[in-house]
């Protein structure tokens, strides 16, 4: 398996303190959710971003990369992948956080489809708890599992009503089961949104990445 590594945004303020990392989906690659970091940077000037490539490039999409393969797209697939790459994962996270100087406990990760299901996996097994995961159009890979995991940071769930690539009820499903699990869970629900992400979605992002990094936002990302 490759090294994980990718576009990063530095700081505004050139100093960090704290690292909000974006995950990108099946056969997209980090590039794709950049412009995201480029318009939350402004208001969180303090932050460094990370938006890694996935460490495998993607059959199904030239040019793409993948987290892991999706063939039978079950939960025992699912499972075995984010299992597999999760430690590669988990081991870049550590050199950002390690690269600026940041604290565990600072920790944000981001995650669309796929990179939601590796934030969830990776976030929930870290030594020390993010301080938040975001998961946008994702799926909770082995909820049978949460009884293993050591970390219980914020979550926020986001997911289109209209998703056909991920159908809603998997977000409803994390939700839940995370929530069983003690963890404080958060879901939104985009009425009419197929497999994407929304202004909506962007500014409720911005806002609770704020809110738990203790960052005060000016009254236009309100």
């Amino acid at each position: 398996m490759a090294d994980i590594d990718g576009p990063r945004l530095d700081p505004e303020s050139g100093k960090a303190d704290a690292l909000v990392v974006l995950l990108h989906g099946y056969g997209a690659n980090g590039e794709d959710l950049y412009d995201i970091a480029e318009s939350w940077a402004p208001f969180l000037p303090n932050v460094a971003f990370a938006s890694p490539h996935a460490p495998e490039a993607c059959p199904m999409a030239p040019g793409g990369r993948q987290w892991f393969p999706l063939t039978m797209r079950n939960d025992t697939e699912r499972w075995a992948g984010v299992v597999a790459t999760g430690p590669a994962l988990d081991r870049f996270l550590d050199a950002e956080l390690e690269r600026w100087g940041v604290s565990a406990d600072r920790l944000v990760l981001v995650g669309f489809s796929q990179g939601t299901m590796m934030a969830l996996h990776v976030g929930l097994r870290r030594k020390v708890a993010p301080a938040l995961i975001v998961g946008y159009s994702g799926y909770l890979a082995g909820a049978e599992h949460l009884a293993e995991i050591s970390a219980k940071p914020k979550v926020l769930l986001v997911h289109g009503t209209a998703d056909q690539v991920l159908p809603v009820e998997s977000s409803r499903v994390a939700a839940a089961a995370l929530t069983a699990a003690g963890l404080p869970v958060s879901l939104h629900l985009s009425p009419g949104l197929g497999h994407g992400i929304d202004r909506m979605g962007l500014v409720l992002g911005l806002r609770t990445i704020a809110e738990a990094l203790g960052v005060d936002l000016p009254g236009e990302a309100h």
